[in-house]
């Protein structure tokens, strides 16, 4: 059974780097699904809902990062970078479940 951390921490740092981060972790949970699914030689439901989730997260949280008519950028920044910790964390548990 692989079983991966269940929580990425990231530090806070420019734009840039946040979406970067965004994009790495959740590109990391999409290749972790097929490494299990590779193993186990078969396609599974829960893989898919995974990639799906990490995918439609990944929009989210871009689209949130791109907003620019919030009041605190840097307040807002946080709680995108929060918010990506939250979701990779829930994405990397259903992930485990597969395995």
């Amino acid at each position: 059974m692989i079983t991966f951390a269940k929580k990425y921490t990231l530090p806070m740092a420019s734009i840039r780097d946040l979406k970067k981060d965004i994009n790495y972790v959740l590109g990391d949970i999409i290749e972790a699904v097929y490494l299990v699914e590779g193993s186990n030689k078969q396609d599974s439901k829960e893989g898919s809902a995974v990639i799906d989730g990490a995918i439609s997260t990944f929009d989210e949280l871009i689209e949130k990062v791109n907003k620019k008519d919030v009041d605190d950028r840097k307040a807002h920044l946080k709680e995108v970078r929060k918010e990506l910790e939250i979701k990779a964390g829930a994405l990397i548990e259903q992930l485990n479940k597969i395995g």
